[in-house]
């Protein structure tokens, strides 16, 4: 049974976005950036579940109010939400909100993990449906999201992604 995290109450919609990927961080740890992590999220924090639920109206909330998703580049609205050494531990934080549309290709030097988060449509990412992904270091791809709309958050252990020009 998941445990809810994020739940204080009396604090902005930002403090309890912090607070809950940094419980889900700290919970994520030093694990390897596997199928095992993959499969641990999804059981952990289900997409049906009150923790990615909570998470999912914070992002949509984040991106209204402007704290999230405040930068846009080539119809991609992003925005890095925390960086590395704060309360995500070793994580940086990153929130995308994408529409039909393939991303700038990039390496995951270090892994990333992620959340996929669909908001119109039938929308997935990379051909993923609703809850968790982890890519494993030095996987790299063009993110994409087909089929509608969808907030992709994912952290990057120590912040790392490399752009290449593909």
């Amino acid at each position: 049974m998941e445990q809810q995290l994020g739940k204080s109450h009396g604090t902005s919609p930002r403090e309890k976005f912090d607070s809950t990927i940094g419980s889900v961080a700290t919970q994520i740890g030093t694990r390897a950036l596997d199928q095992l992590l993959e499969d641990w999220l999804n059981s952990t924090y289900p997409s049906d579940g009150p923790t990615f639920r909570n998470l999912s109206s914070l992002i949509e909330e984040g991106a209204r109010e402007g704290w999230l998703c405040q930068r846009e580049a080539d119809g991609i609205r992003f925005g890095r939400a925390i960086k590395p050494g704060g309360v995500a531990g070793r994580f940086s934080v990153d929130v995308v909100r994408m529409d039909s549309i393939a991303g700038p290709h990039h390496v995951h030097t270090t892994g990333e993990i992620g959340m996929i988060i669909p908001i119109a449509g039938d929308a997935k990412f990379d051909g993923k449906e609703r809850g968790w992904y982890v890519y494993g270091p030095g996987s790299s791809h063009s993110p994409t999201v087909t089929g509608g709309s969808a907030y992709i958050l994912y952290l990057l252990p120590d912040g790392a992604i490399e752009f290449t020009r593909r």
